[in-house]
């Protein structure tokens, strides 16, 4: 049981530390421009085949660092030259580019790459078991992850709360006129935080891409979840984002983990109450826990758990 617990809260974080690397950036793009990137995942995809291609090339140390500015800088690119000229439609315009932009981005990596999954391997550097409890070994590429996100998240704050430029970002998402009054550019502000958003996304699919599957498919499996993400921790909300992914990572790796059914805990009792569906393990719905907790949250606290604008 100890080893149960350990090994499934050690991969629920890891899980949901890569979550909220990617809806962290969707969260700042929605607080300062009201958006809702359907698009983001795709920049998560991007940053994997951008690894791979350059790891393959001059090594996986460059990529990590190389890929995810090429991505930010894509992102940038497409808030300067499309979202941006979309903006005056108002926000269902901005919706269906982004959601466009992600069948582009799709078929471009189906044309470039091919629809199977490519090879992107572990670096030998990090080839290797970090540590063994209770007989079972756990990589040390799964601890450098969880490590690089943690980073991550800590640079995100102390960028957010301690800079001059956090301040002027944070005044741009609730006062941009009196922002641009100051004498700062608020477009350009909004472009790199659109980047950056991205960057972080890309950096996602960077270390995810070793040890998932890379593949054309890779942005709609985690696309819906990053919805989730940030509707259940709150519309607008770093924190919540945070908390949230957290939550449903610790949820689904411990519903698969656990993998039992009520016929297990009531016995034949179960069967005859709900019939075939006491038979239906944990396991089996594991992908629809996050759903039904966005329904609750939705249906009992509308703002989310730390936001203040209605979802």
């Amino acid at each position: 049981m100890l080893q149960l617990i350990t090994f499934s809260t050690l991969n629920g974080v890891l899980y949901g530390m890569l979550l909220f690397m990617m809806a962290s950036g969707l969260t700042l793009i929605f607080s300062m421009m009201g958006v809702l990137n359907f698009a983001h995942a795709s920049f998560y995809m991007i940053g994997a085949y951008f690894g791979f291609e350059i790891s393959r090339r001059i090594g996986f140390w460059p990529g990590f660092i190389v890929a995810p500015l090429l991505v930010g800088v894509v992102g940038a690119l497409i808030e300067r030259y499309g979202l941006r000229r979309v903006h005056k439609f108002g926000h269902v315009a901005e919706l269906l580019f982004t959601f466009g932009l992600a069948f582009v981005i799709e078929e471009l990596v189906n044309m470039i790459w091919g629809k199977l999954p490519v090879d992107y391997r572990v670096p030998p550097s990090l080839d290797f078991v970090a540590f063994r409890l209770f007989d079972t070994t756990y990589p040390a590429y799964r601890m450098f992850m969880l490590a690089t996100a943690i980073a991550m998240f800590a640079f995100l704050i102390l960028v957010l709360k301690r800079t001059r430029v956090g301040l002027i970002i944070q005044a741009s998402l609730t006062h941009p006129n009196m922002v641009a009054m100051l004498g700062h550019d608020v477009p350009t502000v909004f472009m790199a935080v659109f980047g950056v958003g991205a960057a972080l996304a890309g950096l996602a699919g960077v270390i995810a891409g070793p040890a998932l599957v890379t593949q054309p498919a890779m942005a709609a499996l985690l696309g819906p979840i990053l919805f989730v993400v940030i509707v259940v921790g709150g519309l607008g909300s770093l924190g919540g984002a945070f908390v949230a992914s957290l939550l449903i990572g610790l949820v689904q790796t411990f519903a698969v983990a656990i993998n039992g059914s009520l016929k297990d805990v009531m016995g034949p009792v179960a069967t005859t109450i709900f019939g075939e569906l006491g038979g239906v393990t944990l396991a089996q719905i594991a992908p629809l826990l996050p759903y039904l907790m966005l329904v609750l949250v939705l249906i009992f606290k509308p703002t989310g758990l730390f936001g203040n604008r209605e979802s």
